[in-house]
């Protein structure tokens, strides 16, 4: 359902029991400030995803109420994040109950989420904040009343380290630079380019658009035909193949897209498909459906060419970890910002896009789930 639809009640929020229930271990010792523990955290450390670190470095062992309050819960990409923020959660016996909200990408319910779970005493919130500053005042009410917050892949601004835990994220300049700059080579430097992002204003598809536009500024050949900031698709494929449409009708040729999301793209693949439209060169993150498109569509337009990114949903597993470190004032290490790399490639013999008939089309292979997982998730 789309997150622009307004309900009259608020949306229940759903509660996850693991063990037993909890009030939450909200101490008065540290209420009021950001506390010694989230202030000693390793703070923009750089690295990889194989530098993350088992849970259970950081569970401690006193009873603890975690809360995943995202911004917009409506896709696939969503959806497996939640599995695996509730997967991660269940290695720790200590932590007694999971929250999850979905504030359906309305700022205001998003800041009514986290006043409401820092009301229920929760210890930790990891968020994604699609709303992105217009959350950090609440997200810094939140921190002073002793909650450890975690934003991940959106940012609300702020100082990590005193107004929420850490950020963590992958590095979105470098991601939309790196998609762009693949994109540009397979369009021969040449053509009309556009890049893709999510729900209009978002903090996150504006970073993958400035790595973008550095890129092709680089390029007198290209042409980037949005030059005020990404296409707002709402990461829906519905919504992106509408968008996508209009995009063809108004330009007529489009050579090359950079896209935040392989999951939304097929929809704007489908667009060029039924407008009889030759496809573009194409790079976004994994998806499954992504994938096996361009394999059903090669034979037929050999110049169509796709490369993507992890999905990194894995991501939120490190801000889980960062979260229940600051409640236990336990160190953690691991790294806030992840260099991701291209992990699909049409063009290259050794990386070709990995088309998984047997799980469902919402599938994303690097999402750190297992097939039968993934087949679970959406069967």
């Amino acid at each position: 359902m789309s997150f622009q639809k307004r309900y009259v009640a608020l949306a229940c929020t759903i509660t996850v029991a693991l063990a037993g229930c909890s009030t939450g271990s909200l101490s008065t010792a540290s209420a009021g400030d950001t506390s010694k523990s989230a202030k000693d955290q390793k703070l923009g450390v750089v690295g990889t995803q194989n530098q993350i670190q088992d849970i259970k470095s950081f569970c401690g062992t006193k009873p603890l109420t975690v809360a995943f309050a995202d911004g917009f819960g409506g896709n696939s990409w969503r959806k497996i994040t939640r599995k695996i923020f509730e997967l991660e959660a269940a290695k720790c016996p200590n932590i007694k109950k999971v929250i999850y909200t979905d504030a359906q990408g309305d700022t205001q319910k998003a800041i009514s989420d986290i006043n409401s779970l820092v009301a229920q005493r929760v210890d930790v919130i990891v968020s994604f904040v699609d709303g992105g500053q217009a959350l950090l005042p609440t997200i810094k009410k939140a921190t002073a009343a002793g909650v450890k917050v975690v934003p991940f892949v959106g940012s609300p601004g702020g100082v990590p380290g005193k107004d929420y835990v850490d950020f963590v994220s992958e590095d979105i300049s470098t991601y939309g630079s790196a998609l762009a700059e693949w994109t540009i080579k397979a369009m021969h430097a040449k053509g009309n380019l556009v890049m893709l992002g999510g729900i209009a204003g978002n903090s996150y598809s504006k970073g993958v658009y400035d790595g973008a536009v550095a890129a092709a500024k680089k390029y007198p050949g290209i042409k980037l035909l949005n030059t005020d900031g990404p296409v707002a698709t709402d990461w829906e494929p519905g919504k992106t193949q509408q968008v996508v449409a209009g995009l063809i009708t108004k330009y007529g040729s489009i050579n090359g897209i950079v896209s935040d999301y392989g999951g939304g793209s097929v929809g704007g693949v489908r667009a060029f498909i039924a407008a009889n439209k030759p496809l573009p060169v194409w790079s976004a993150n994994d998806s499954n459906e992504f994938a096996c498109l361009w394999d059903q569509y090669k034979g037929a337009q050999p110049t169509y060419q796709i490369a993507t990114e992890s999905s990194r949903n894995w991501i939120v597993a490190v801000a889980l970890h960062k979260g229940l470190a600051a409640a236990n004032g336990i160190t953690d290490n691991e790294p806030s910002t992840y260099d991701l790399q291209i992990i699909e490639d049409s063009t290259n013999a050794s990386e070709q896009p990995k088309c998984e008939k047997t799980l469902p089309p919402d599938a994303i292979l690097s999402s750190g789930l297992t097939i039968n997982q993934l087949k679970t998730l959406f069967g």
